[in-house]
This record gives C-alpha cells, sequence and structure tokens, in this order.
C-alpha cells in the first residue's frame, strides 16, 4: 500500500510539475524510487529536480521499511502464524454439529481428551494466550477470545453447534457465558461446571441444561470405586475405552422418528444384540430397565448398549416394524 500511495504520488507530481504523459511520469517514478540509474527521459525543471529528490528519499526508505518489516516477519515466525490463523478461521467457518469448548484448564483439557477420544468436533475458546496455546498444541481448533462475549461465540459458529460446554474455573465467567448463550441460541444444550450448590442454582436460572460439579462427582466416583470397583471399571471401560466396540448411546426420538409407535421388544428384535438399558420420558423422568411392552412416544429417549454397527443400525432405522398382536399387559406413559 506504501509503494502504491509513492507511486500514485510520483505519477501525479510529474504530470502537474512536468507536464508529461501518464506513462512518462509513471515510468519516471519508476525509476526514480527504484535506483537503477536511468537517465531522464527528459530534462528536468528546478522543481521537478526538487520533486525528485524528495520522491527518491520517500521512495528507498519505503522500500527499506517493507524489507525489512518481511524479514521481520519472517524470522519471528508471524507470517507462518498468521497463515495458520487464517486456515483455523476457515475451519472454524466450516463447523456444524460440533461442540463450543469454553475453557481449556484441566478440566476442559479433560472434557477435550474425551471429545477427541469419540472423534467428536469441537472448537476451544479461551481467553487466556497460555492455554490456547496449549489447546493449539493439542491439534484442537481455537479462538483467542472473551467466551462471555456474543463476538467469540457467533465465531464459534454457535449457531450450527450440537452444544455448549462452559468449563472455566469461574462461576461467574460460567454464568455469563450460559447467559450469553442462552440468548444466541434459545434450544441449544448447554452443559455448565459449577462449583457449589449456589452457583448450581444460579446457572440453572441463567439457562444451563445440565449443571456438574466435578468435585461432587469427583468424590462418588471414588466412593463408588471403593464399594463396586469392577462394576465402575466396566462402565468406565465401555464409555471410554476407545480401542473397545461396545459403546452406550442415547437415542433421541424426534417427531418423525420410525421409532415412535414401536415397543422396546420390537426395537431390540429388529436389530439383534442391542440392548436398551433406560428410558427417558418426555417429562425428563428417568424408567431404568424398562418393561419390554412399553411403547415408544414423540419426546422421548433410549439409553441403548450394543456394537458401533448395531447403534449406527439403529439410529439409522427407518423402516416400520411388522405389526404385531397387541399383549394384554402393554403399557402407556
Amino acid at each position: 500500500m506504501v509503494l502504491l500511495f509513492i507511486l500514485a504520488i510520483g505519477t501525479i507530481g510529474y504530470n502537474i510539475i512536468e507536464g508529461w504523459s501518464f506513462i512518462d511520469s509513471l515510468f519516471m517514478t519508476v525509476i526514480t524510487i527504484s535506483t537503477v540509474g536511468y537517465d531522464e527521459i527528459y530534462p528536468l525543471s528546478r522543481a521537478g529536480q526538487i520533486f525528485s529528490i524528495v520522491l527518491i528519499i520517500s521512495g528507498v526508505g519505503a522500500f527499506f521499511y517493507i524489507i525489512t518489516t518481511l524479514v521481520q516477519y519472517t524470522i519471528e515466525g508471524q507470517f507462518g502464524i498468521r497463515i495458520g490463523r487464517q486456515r483455523m478461521e476457515a475451519k472454524i467457518k466450516k463447523l456444524h454439529n460440533h461442540f463450543i469448548l469454553c475453557g481449556y484448564g484441566r478440566v476442559g483439557q479433560a472434557i477435550s481428551g474425551i471429545l477427541k477420544q469419540q472423534a467428536i468436533k469441537f472448537v476451544v475458546i479461551d481467553h487466556d494466550a497460555e492455554s490456547v496455546n496449549k489447546a493449539q498444541n493439542a491439534d484442537c481448533l481455537t479462538i483467542l477470545a472473551d467466551a462471555t462475549k456474543d463476538e467469540a461465540l457467533k465465531q464459534a459458529m454457535i449457531d450450527e453447534a450440537r452444544g455448549i460446554i462452559t468449563a472455566f474455573g469461574s462461576d461467574a465467567d460460567n454464568t455469563y457465558v450460559t447467559l450469553a448463550a442462552r440468548e444466541l441460541n434459545s434450544t441449544l444444550p448447554i452443559i455448565a461446571r459449577a462449583s457449589s450448590s449456589d452457583a448450581e442454582r444460579k446457572l440453572r436460572q441463567a439457562g444451563a441444561s445440565r449443571v456438574i460439579a466435578p468435585e461432587t462427582i469427583g468424590g462418588h466416583r471414588m466412593a463408588r470405586l471403593a464399594l463396586r470397583p469392577a462394576a465402575v471399571e466396566f462402565i468406565e471401560t465401555i464409555l471410554f475405552n476407545q480401542k473397545q466396540e461396545l459403546l452406550v448411546e442415547e437415542i433421541e426420538t424426534y417427531e418423525s422418528s420410525p421409532l415412535i409407535g414401536s415397543t422396546i421388544k420390537q426395537i431390540e428384535e429388529r436389530v439383534p444384540g442391542t440392548r436398551v438399558l433406560a428410558l427417558r420420558k418426555q417429562d425428563g423422568s428417568l424408567v431404568p430397565n424398562p418393561n419390554p411392552t412399553i411403547i415408544i412416544e414423540k419426546g422421548s429417549s433410549l439409553t441403548v448398549f450394543g456394537t458401533t454397527k448395531q447403534l449406527q443400525a439403529l439410529e439409522g432405522y427407518c423402516e416400520p416394524c411388522e405389526a404385531a398382536p397387541e399383549p394384554a399387559n402393554k403399557e402407556y406413559y
């Protein structure tokens, strides 16, 4: 931009002072600021000579400034960082059905590890440069910004997000993020971290879908490990072991879901090997080990156990179940 400005000034100056054509004025400007040593195309007047002196000083100064800046950017890696940042921003803009992880402290890093293990797309937002550098070194998409600001959440494509997890160590930050996210996306699932029961209550009032207290959960896990270590280890192996084929997934039934109207027994028979462990009703109540004759209704969800292929087949369930005689003890809810 600086060189273009000097070229424009030089061309206009020679055109006005010497009365030369545009091409002659541009050519004279180029050979002057580049100091190639060509003779003047026409004899210069006294004013033209003074103008040429000023133009040479300005042009050479601008040229060396640009060269110095480019060298500095190259040496310090700024050019590479900027290109990398632009590529990352382009990837973030393409995100869809992803999670937004706010905060990359110890809890955020643990969450990130689980999301990466399950091959789930997500982007990290943190205002701390050191935390963002750690996330980048872990190959995470990152945004260095204040997650409580609407601009940061919009940059993270909140309208296209599958959910948001706010894991800052500060209850105030988590509350503000929850408020901002709920205002931007009224239906977005929000998982928030809390450090106390009072903070949990405020986060729910702010619009959090689920509130988690890591210290409390850690205490519960330690107690369960002490009481039933084999059961806890089995469940955690199923949920978090990347090499394990068996999974537990929650499958929701939307208005057009072909699962609606089927019994749990019919679903398990249609995809052999799967087991429905729990049923969450539309009102949010949970029914563990549900009766096989219960009919699935709109707005409910199933917690299903099976292999990856079995769960994928169940999620892709699109054909109506064959009519079966209605049992006398069929339950409705």
